[in-house]
């Protein structure tokens, strides 16, 4: 049988204590985000790309009402609802962006950015459906049936271009929506 060891006395050990943490009360939770990105709802970015959303959408309808055959084509026409549809919602978005930046309020909340998801998708859906309907029939009123001597086919392609931009920059923002719900919905544990 072996003895069994104990010591006899217990000699102190000189820790030096680690400096206090000034501010740690005051950090936010690992999961809040420190930074809020720019392009997101509620920044001068996401402000930004709301306007120039809406800026490209009414030049997109302006330049086809600029036209006289939009009433004849059901694809010229939808692309005038569609952008129509495109514009309003990203007015009234940047309306509430700014008002949101002048009370100093953050609009990074589930239900607010989910409900700007869908907004997104939703017109950013039938923004690019009628711009490639319109695109399809430009193309072939100008390259198939060769009628751009009688029609105004520069400013049809230009109206079409609008859309396009619209769209593209709709993408920014609904990508930033789109992350912010599926992680916020993820770490809830009601997605995936």
């Amino acid at each position: 049988m072996l003895p069994a060891c104990r010591p006899s006395a217990v000699y102190p050990v000189a820790v030096v204590a680690p400096p206090p943490q000034v501010g740690l009360a005051d950090a936010p939770p690992p999961e809040v985000w420190t930074r809020i990105p720019q392009g997101t709802p509620g920044t001068l970015g996401g402000i930004g790309l709301r306007l120039l959303q809406a800026l490209f959408a009414a030049a997109s309808i302006a330049v086809m009402v600029s036209t006289d055959i939009f009433s004849f084509c059901s694809a010229f026409s939808y692309l005038i609802a569609a952008t129509s549809l495109q514009c309003l919602w990203s007015i009234t978005l940047a309306f509430v962006y700014i008002y949101a930046l002048l009370v100093k309020r953050s609009l990074i909340n589930l239900r607010a950015v989910r409900i700007f998801f869908i907004g997104d998708w939703i017109t950013g859906t039938v923004t690019l459906s009628a711009a490639c309907a319109s695109a399809g029939i430009t193309i072939l009123i100008d390259n198939d049936v060769k009628y751009c001597e009688a029609l105004p086919c520069l400013r049809l392609r230009t109206a079409v271009t609008m859309a396009f931009i619209s769209w593209c920059a709709l993408v920014p923002s609904f990508l930033f929506n789109f992350s912010y719900t599926t992680t916020a919905l993820a770490r809830m544990g009601m997605w995936g």
